[in-house]
């Protein structure tokens, strides 16, 4: 060892320890070339070929979803399109159903009204026929009382039909029109 320090001391050579010699230089460039040679025939277009595929793959899914986005604006759009047809629908059916109930309704009050009518007719048309029987059945036993009572005053028998009926019409006769008077 000693013997190279003095090889490398000697003042003849300058030599720089930062340089390799040349042969150092040609053995290394060799492998370097075979190595870039391989790395530029192999690596790198096989390395494109899946950076190429790689953005390949992300521009078909940009479009993919660029056109579902789009699908699904025109879906929103036909949704909003039925929604509002729809709600128009239901605001025409609740408008006819609304007329139609004032018309059952109207229906209704006018049979109601009619129904009513008819039973207050038919009631006074039945208190009418309970009124003259009424009368009829007092005024033959208003006649008869009255003809036992003028029989008991007058102190004779009034036995006779026609004069008996003549008298209790007559006397039915005044008690009406005292009545009338007195409303």
């Amino acid at each position: 060892m000693l013997t190279e320090l003095v090889i490398a001391a000697e003042p003849g050579e300058d030599v720089n320890p930062l340089i390799p010699a040349w042969y150092d230089i040609v053995y290394s460039i060799i492998p370097f070339a075979l190595v870039l040679l391989l790395f530029w025939k192999v690596v790198l277009p096989r390395m494109q070929k899946m950076l190429d595929e790689r953005a390949a793959k992300i521009e078909g899914g940009i479009e993919q979803a660029e056109s579902a986005q789009a699908e699904a604006k025109v879906a929103l759009e036909k949704y909003n399109a039925m929604l509002a047809e729809a709600r128009a629908e239901a605001a025409k059916i609740r408008e006819q159903a609304r007329v139609d109930g004032g018309a059952i309704l109207a229906e209704l009050k006018e049979q109601a009204s009619s129904e009513a009518a008819r039973i207050t007719a038919t009631a006074q048309a039945q208190i009418e026929a309970e009124r003259q029987a009424a009368l009829v059945s007092l005024r033959s036993e208003v006649g008869s009382l009255a003809i036992d009572l003028a029989s008991g005053v007058m102190g004779e028998s009034l036995a006779d039909d026609k004069k008996a009926t003549a008298l209790v019409d007559r006397f039915l006769a005044d008690l009406e029109k005292s009545e009338t008077a007195a409303k």
